[in-house]
């Protein structure tokens, strides 16, 4: 029987446990803390950043994968030097650690993405302010995901602590064009070591507040599709990612699609295929970090939609509603991450699937609405 093992106890670890369950695959976690939301597969709890720990965790794996990309390079370099096999590999993932990082190899692919470049003075701020202004995007390289890490700003004072403290980022800012985008999509697909590809369809992702709301598949033109494949292949191949890949992007008045971020893991864009596609990708994703065949990606039906449950407060934990919620949509799947209530964290998804996608968002959106009840934030 193969053993994986995952480093990070989030709801991604969570959602890969009944795929390797059905798979005949022993998955290994290693959680954070004992309430993590993957605890019921915690095969230890500490420190992974503890490099004794986390060898001693990967005796006897087949692979070794993640929840998160929050593992520095050396830790993974050290386990690859003893034989592990990391998946994706530490050459890979640096490029989903680092922004900065990810924009230079890109270039180097000659991908689409926005005007960029890497800041070290407030003179740079200002001079890219000057030439692609009035309002720009300042990242900070390393440790952003779902809004943070991010600023829109038109004066460099805005982004003066940040300069103050440009150590802690890596002695650079990414400074982005801000895009006149209509709107934003997602394109998932998978790789194995020995080069087998598939790409799930290409997904509509609806941001609120920086964070991602609803997803509905499949979007775009048949153009736009294969040219987001096109992109897909030539990433995963370029940067020798194995395992799920997902490439976030932002459609331009004109259909043309930027590259935005990148994820090398499992993607809240790609929950919808738990339900919605013949393959999930948190099955594909375990297929393809053991390098088994990969299984068939096409949506079940003509549409699926996910719906995230975003926490309104501190205390709605969405349980109290379920009942009525499911009563709405009684063809809705609902999947709870056993978090603790906190405004704006991601405590769990709906899924949709049917013939009409605008149906399954409005049912879904209603049934959000019901788990919401109760909190004063709720919207």
């Amino acid at each position: 029987m193969p053993i994986v093992g995952v480093i990070g106890g989030g709801q991604l670890a969570r959602m890969m446990q009944p795929a390797a369950i059905n798979l005949g695959i022993t998955l290994r976690v290693f959680a954070e803390d004992e309430n993590s939301s993957a605890h019921l597969g915690a095969y230890r709890v500490g420190d992974y950043l503890n490099i004794a720990a986390l060898k001693e965790f990967c005796v006897g794996l087949d692979a070794l994968t993640f929840d998160h990309e929050h593992v520095p390079a050396s830790l993974l370099e050290a386990l690859e030097s003893d034989g592990i096999a990391v998946r994706p590999g530490s050459k890979a993932l640096i490029h989903a650690q680092n922004k900065l990082t990810m924009r230079r190899k890109l270039a180097e692919l000659g991908l689409p993405m926005p005007a960029w470049m890497a800041a070290t003075s407030a003179a740079d701020v200002e001079q890219f302010i000057a030439n692609h202004g009035p309002e720009i995007v300042v990242k900070t390289p390393i440790g952003g995901y779902d809004g943070k890490g991010v600023r829109i700003i038109s004066s460099v004072t805005e982004v003066a602590d940040w300069l103050a403290d440009i150590h802690d980022y890596g002695s650079e800012l990414l400074l982005e064009q801000k895009v006149d985008f209509v709107g934003e999509c997602a394109q998932l697909s998978a790789r194995t070591p020995s080069g087998e590809f598939k790409t799930w369809p290409l997904v509509r992702t609806i941001q609120r507040h920086g964070v991602c709301s609803e997803v509905i598949a499949p979007f775009g033109s048949p153009a736009q599709q294969i040219a987001a494949e096109k992109l897909a292949k030539t990433i995963s191949e370029g940067l020798g990612v194995v395992g799920v890949l997902a490439v976030e992007l932002f459609e331009t008045a004109s259909g043309e699609l930027l590259i935005n971020e990148l994820a090398m893991r499992p993607h809240n864009s790609g929950h919808f295929s738990i339900e919605g596609s013949k393959t999930s990708q948190f099955e594909q994703h375990l297929r393809a970090v053991l390098d088994l065949p990969l299984g068939a990606t096409e949506l079940v039906d003509q549409a699926a939609v996910m719906i995230n449950l975003l926490g309104v407060d501190d205390n709605n934990s969405f349980v109290e509603h379920y009942p009525e919620a499911m009563a709405l949509a009684p063809e809705a799947k609902f999947h709870l991450y056993e978090k603790t209530p906190r405004k704006g964290r991601k405590m769990g998804h709906i899924t949709l699937v049917g013939p009409d996608s605008a149906e399954l968002l409005k049912q879904g959106q209603a049934a959000r609405e019901v788990l919401y009840r109760g909190s004063k934030e709720a919207k």
